[in-house]
């Protein structure tokens, strides 16, 4: 049998394994056995770490949640107990996010875990109507809006601004039409 060389995939697929140890210390971005050494203890590592950082997520959230209970005067294990006594079903990621953004919305909660430990009853005075509002009151604070009366005399067509009130006064000499927009931004007067 005539002997075969396979250089050309040989050569692909030592391109590949240093391609892979692109950016490794040393030898093991340069030299193919230890690249290739290092490149299968990478693989090991990732798959091992893809689970382990769902668990030192986990630690994590558990960790400052505990952080706002002590606050609060309660442990971690009470507080959690009141939670699920009480119905409210948050996940421990968004317990943790409340726990530093918004530490009143996180007394609020300890303060329905206590009751139901307590064996008082849990009835939700409001209720957002959707998701996405509960979502965007949480996110965005609730804007300040300010009213400006601007007073024209010729009229304006704007699209982007449609007016909200409009009054119209007869003097003897003159006709003026009062504006009264809800603006957040400061608007020229003309």
């Amino acid at each position: 049998m005539t002997r075969v060389k396979g250089g050309t995939v040989a050569r692909a697929r030592r391109k590949k394994v240093l391609k892979e140890a692109k950016g490794y210390f040393g030898s093991k971005h340069r030299l193919y056995k230890t690249a290739h050494e290092q490149v299968m203890h990478s693989g090991q590592y990732a798959f091992r770490d893809r689970k382990q950082n769902k668990r030192n997520f986990r630690k994590l959230w558990i960790t400052r949640i505990n952080a706002g209970c002590r606050e609060n005067e309660i442990s971690y294990s009470r507080f959690i107990d009141g939670l699920n006594k009480a119905g409210v079903t948050v996940n421990r990621k968004m317990l943790s996010e409340l726990a530093i953004d918004n530490p009143k919305a996180f007394s609020d909660l300890v303060v329905i875990a206590k009751d139901a430990l307590e064996g008082k009853t849990y009835t939700p005075k409001v209720v957002a109507a959707s998701k996405e509002e509960a979502v965007k009151e949480v996110k965005a604070p609730a804007k300040k809006t300010t009213t400006k009366k601007t007073t024209t005399t010729k009229t304006t067509t704007k699209k982007a601004e449609p007016a909200k009130k409009t009054t119209t006064t007869k003097t003897a000499a003159t006709k003026k039409t009062t504006t009264t927009k809800k603006t957040t931004k400061k608007t020229e007067e003309k």
